[in-house]
């Protein structure tokens, strides 16, 4: 039985208990955790690949997308290989400065992964309700400084926030997930940890309640628009549309199994159930991002990469 208390210090190694019953399936859960993550790193490194070639790619809705799988990437690297290594190793344990930087990559993927969609959200709403001003609204360096504010906004900020975290001991070195959240620490510190849940309130507040009002506001003037337009401008705004609601819709399952996660104790939950809450939003949501923003972009790249092959056949 591990152990939970101790006295003298406080504990610099933790144990992520949501191992210990895949022991008995420990291949099957391997493999399961190893597909997806070749999967991700393909789908997301085609896409990338496929924009960064193509000229005719290098728009702002692409971009975004661009970089939505970049940190795609970024968020699945930060716990799948994690995740195989304790499964082939049987070690569970995870030292106190691992368990930070995990929680680091891992809380500053989610916030980076809003902040992009509420850009693609005003980017929609300037393609479509400013058609003339678009180029203007959405200028090459615009893009820029919109993309340095989404990556740039949630490293700063969380960072200064886990300083906090840093300053805590810890009365039990057991998690009961199969990696580490800044909330799990918190709950086993047995320092005064009012300032950690005041600030934690206001960062969350500042990394969601923004981003979703500009994408409700966006869909709410895009709404207004399609209403007075004619059926095939209703169309295309609705193609447009539809690949970035339904990463929306897969963010927000994604936050409120996290938020189900947190109301609820580990016993309360089944143990499938809450394994795939805990990486429903690392794999699910970085695997689908590719396939329902890639296609459209790998077949422009690839008719255009078959139209230039076909002039240089016939010169």
């Amino acid at each position: 039985m591990l152990c939970t208390m101790e006295n003298t210090s406080s504990f610099t190694t933790f144990v992520l208990i949501n191992y210990e019953p895949m022991e008995q399936k420990k291949y099957f859960y391997f493999t399961v955790f190893l597909l997806p993550y070749i999967l991700i790193i393909t789908l997301n490194t085609s896409l990338i690949t496929a924009i960064y070639k193509d000229s005719a790619l290098h728009e702002p809705m692409y971009i975004f997308i661009c970089n939505l799988s970049f940190n795609g990437i970024y968020g699945s690297t930060a716990l799948l290989p994690h995740m195989l290594n304790k499964l082939a190793t049987k070690s569970y344990k995870i030292s106190l400065p691992n368990c930070l930087t995990q929680v680091f990559c891992l809380h500053t993927f989610a916030t980076v992964e809003l902040m992009i969609l509420a850009i693609m959200g005003y980017d929609r709403y300037a393609a479509i309700c400013t058609p003339l001003h678009y180029h203007s609204e959405m200028s090459p360096r615009k893009v820029k400084i919109l993309i340095a504010v989404a990556w740039l906004f949630p490293f700063c900020t969380f960072a200064l926030f886990l300083s906090l975290t840093i300053r805590l001991s810890f009365c039990s070195n057991v998690i009961y997930k199969t990696h580490c959240t800044n909330y799990d620490l918190v709950k086993i510190s047995c320092s005064d940890t009012s300032v950690n849940n005041i600030v934690g309130i206001i960062l969350t507040g500042m990394y969601m309640f923004p981003q979703f009002l500009v994408i409700l506001i966006s869909y709410v003037q895009i709404l207004r628009i399609c209403l007075h337009a004619s059926k095939e401008c209703q169309k295309k705004a609705l193609q447009t549309c539809i690949p970035h609601l339904l990463t929306v819709i897969n963010y927000v399952f994604g936050v409120c199994f996290e938020l189900i996660q947190v109301r609820m104790k580990a016993t309360q939950i089944p143990y499938g159930m809450a394994l795939f809450m805990s990486v429903y939003f690392l794999i699910l949501s970085t695997l689908l991002n590719p396939l329902i923003y890639g296609s459209n972009a790998l077949k422009i790249h690839i008719y255009r990469f078959l139209q230039k092959r076909k002039l240089a056949s016939v010169s």
